[in-house]
């Protein structure tokens, strides 16, 4: 295990190498040091590392000085390119020696070379999707010459869904190297063999929950891992020890037949057992499923596994010596039906520790299964087995508890962040509005909106906590302001965000997928407005089984620590860097009469708090005049 003398001394350095000779942050350092203790005692650790803290920095300084190898698994994308583009090769440079790191991603990120072939071969093409996408596979065909990855990251255009899938496999339905005749030449085994001579492997937090509940190992052995933006963990596990059902994977396993046996008596079956399914969930969509299981939701089961089957016998008879590329797509459609049936088995025998709901469109409904509580899964998956380091800008209050981590088998600290809140920043609550669930709530939100904008001179970010309220309210204020206002349907997110951040005076209008991941420094953002407390949906089927569970206990382990982990991370849109000044302001009066009010400021930055809209408009003048 790292020294901590060598930790601090490399930490240095690597801050040394910064642009302009980097920053001295305390709760960077005390980070460090902390992750550098776990790896030695072996005692999991939770951080909160607020904005601008360099989280980043503060763990992978010890985990690379230890012996590995080491995960690092992260939900976003921008975070993982980030750390694999520029951290780690400038720790390297700092260090003055070479470190071993990978990015592993799930199969169905990188090209496939067999599909490839097999579309290339027979003009599959024009059997299995539309000729839109045609011009995309032949562009994908192209690039596979000449990229060393496979990866779709790399791609300069963005592939279609149907162009993607024809040349993808997931990992359900790879037969692996040593049984497909791509396998030697196979991207996704060579970003494995990558990653197993890897000190360091960088991966999407999704893969590394597969990896725990999969029951095959999708990574390399390893006794550490650094779980980042670890506050949507709970939904991440939920996600992948869970399944989902739908008409679509009938469909698309009758394809894949089809594309073994021509003339498929199975696959008509298949499409029709996808069509009874549909139908059978469409009256239970957003609902649980009652316990036990409805007699035709059962029979409906038992007649789509009896298909499955059915297509596995046709499946099989087909000769392993079949010319061709037969034998692969053969081996491939196995595979992805095997899975399929295993699923049907276990959708009709949830246990009292799952929860079984449909959620999906009217058209598109899906049988979902997810565990209800997360600590024994967990516990003999993940803690007992390996050391683990959670860290956030916004950490729950209850993670531990709620992740079954006992409060004697791991260490909780908050490091802060170097950001001066209470010079540079001002939480305004707009107590004197109507509560959020009375009538005359949203006009006047709208007034209080339009004045914060004016004061501000555009330099909005608005979060809504729906679609509707979004809508509603720039088709009101655009009536109203002269300042532009985007919408969240406007465009692609990235250019979105290109835009808000280049247009300085312009507001955008966006939900809860902009609530995280916005980073807008500068002077294009001085004010950040919360419509509503972001309280879970009451309706929600796994959340109504675990506020059963938890009884008079639910609000305050189910919907609170929600809503004030949210509310954090909208908040922390404001202050991206040291010399980022505004307001927050949030349109909720419960956030200043509550009972349960002080857990939600608590959760955020310390701002200065003010229920007086004039101080609010004062600051935010200012700002705007660079005063």
């Amino acid at each position: 295990m790292p020294e901590i003398a060598a930790v601090q001394e490399t930490l240095e350095a690597a801050v040394s190498a910064l642009d302009g000779g980097g920053e001295r942050r305390p709760g960077q350092r005390a980070m460090c040091e902390a992750v550098a203790s776990a790896m030695d005692s072996g005692r999991h650790l939770v951080v909160a590392a607020g904005t601008g803290t360099g989280k980043s920095l503060a763990y992978l300084v010890p985990l690379v000085l230890g012996e590995g190898p080491s995960i690092v698994a992260t939900a976003t994308k921008t975070l993982q390119d980030q750390l694999v583009d520029k951290d780690l090769p400038q720790l390297a440079e700092a260090l003055g020696q070479p470190v071993r790191f990978a990015v592993l991603k799930g199969r169905s990120n990188y090209l496939c070379l067999q599909r490839l072939e097999e579309h290339l071969a027979d003009d599959q093409i024009s059997l299995d999707i539309a000729d839109g996408p045609k011009a995309e596979i032949k562009r994908l065909a192209t690039w596979s010459g000449n990229t060393d990855t496979g990866d779709r990251a790399e791609l300069d255009f963005e592939p279609s869904p149907a162009a993607w899938d024809a040349l993808s496999v997931s990992g359900r339905e790879c037969p692996g190297a040593q049984r497909c005749p791509s396998g030697e030449v196979c991207f996704a085994e060579k970003a494995r063999h990558r990653a197993d001579a890897a000190d360091v492997v960088v991966v999407n937090t999704h893969l590394y929950c597969l990896h725990l509940f999969s029951g095959a190992p999708l990574l390399p052995e390893h006794d550490m891992v650094v779980i980042d933006e670890a506050h949507g963990l709970e939904d991440i596990v939920s996600d992948t020890a869970g399944l989902s059902l739908t008409g679509g994977r009938f469909d698309e396993l009758a394809r894949r037949v089809r594309a073994v046996v021509a003339e498929s008596a199975a696959a008509g079956d298949l499409e029709d057992a996808g069509a009874l399914l549909r139908e059978a969930l469409s009256p239970y969509r957003d609902k649980p499923l009652p316990v036990p299981l409805p007699d035709e939701l059962q029979r409906t089961a038992v007649v789509a596994r009896g298909r499955v089957e059915q297509a596995l016998v046709e499946l099989r008879g087909v000769p392993d010596d079949a010319p061709g590329d037969v034998a692969p797509r053969k081996l491939r459609a196995i595979l992805s039906a095997s899975a399929l049936a295993e699923d049907l088995a276990r959708a009709v025998e949830a246990t009292s520790a799952e929860v079984a709901w449909v959620s999906g469109t009217e058209t598109a409904p899906a049988w979902r299964i997810a565990p209800i509580q997360l600590g024994e899964l967990l516990t003999e998956h993940l803690w007992e087995d390996t050391t683990a380091v959670l860290t956030s800008a916004t950490i729950p209050m209850n993670l531990g508890e709620v992740l079954g981590l006992h409060p004697d088998e791991h260490d909780a600290i908050d490091v802060g962040s170097p950001f001066d809140y209470e010079a540079n920043g001002l939480l305004y609550c707009a107590k004197h509005l109507p509560d959020p669930r009375n009538p005359d709530y949203e006009p006047a939100a709208h007034e209080e909106l339009a004045a914060l904008i004016e004061a501000a001179g555009g330099r909005t970010l608005a979060l809504f906590t729906s679609y509707r309220a979004m809508d509603r309210a720039a088709e009101v204020l655009r009536k109203q302001l002269d300042f532009e206002i985007y919408t969240q349907r406007d465009l692609p997110k990235p250019e979105l965000l290109r835009r808000f951040a280049a247009e300085v005076e312009r507001c955008l209008f966006a939900t809860m997928s902009f609530w995280q991941g916005v980073d807008v420094p500068g002077e294009s953002l001085s004010l950040v407005v919360i419509d509503r407390l972001p309280f879970p949906r009451p309706d929600d089927p796994l959340l109504e089984a675990r506020r059963e569970r938890y009884g008079n206990e639910a609000f305050r382990l189910v919907d609170l620590p929600r809503a004030a982990t949210r509310l954090a991370q909208g908040a922390g849109r404001l202050i991206r860097r040291g010399d980022d000044r505004g307001v927050v302001a949030v349109l909720d009066s419960r956030m200043a009469r509550a009972g349960y009010r002080w857990t939600l400021v608590d959760a955020l930055p310390p701002f200065p708090r003010t229920a007086e809209r004039d101080r609010a408009e004062t600051l935010l003048r200012s700002i705007r005049d660079g005063v």
